[in-house]
């Protein structure tokens, strides 16, 4: 019987350590993600300050969406302690363009980026080249909807 509980407890050991294993992969990468949004929201930032508007024939503008959406997605479903590393990345990732001022404002609007179907600029952005730009229409209610959505979360970052 003595021998059972020391399996057992040996057993609960390894399952609260691989659970935390877990925990750190999953925080890791939501900071990693968030850090790779915040970077892309400031390029497109940069962008749409230098440029007054967003190039959707320019394909770093496409892989920087692209990647903005990626974030966006991830937030689905998302806990609170993915969504908290997830923000300290955007943060850090942004340069503080992303800052805690404004960061919840920020990630609503990542989170309303999820209800609009965003395939043209991921497929666009996955395939990586000069000619994928071309595939966006903006006269695609999507297209639109998404650009509507982008810019009203880079005017949260002024």
């Amino acid at each position: 019987m003595k021998l059972f509980k020391h399996i057992a407890v040996a057993i609960a050991a390894l399952m609260l350590l691989s659970s935390c294993s877990v925990l750190k992969s999953v925080a890791s990468n939501a900071l990693t993600t968030g850090t790779n949004t915040g970077s892309a929201l400031s390029s497109i930032f940069n962008v749409l300050k230098t440029a007054g508007s967003i190039d959707l024939g320019n394909l770093t503008n496409i892989i920087n969406i692209g990647k903005i959406l990626t974030g966006a997605n991830s937030l689905t479903g998302a806990n609170q302690a993915y969504t908290e590393s997830f923000t300290n990345g955007l943060i850090n990732g942004s340069s503080n363009l992303v800052n805690t001022g404004n960061a919840s404002q920020v990630l609503n609007g990542l989170k309303a980026l999820t209800n609009i179907d965003t395939s043209a600029f991921t497929k666009a952005a996955a395939a990586g080249n000069a000619e994928a730009a071309k595939q966006i229409s903006t006269t695609d209610k999507n297209v639109a909807s998404t650009m509507s959505t982008l810019t009203s979360i880079l005017g949260m970052l002024k």
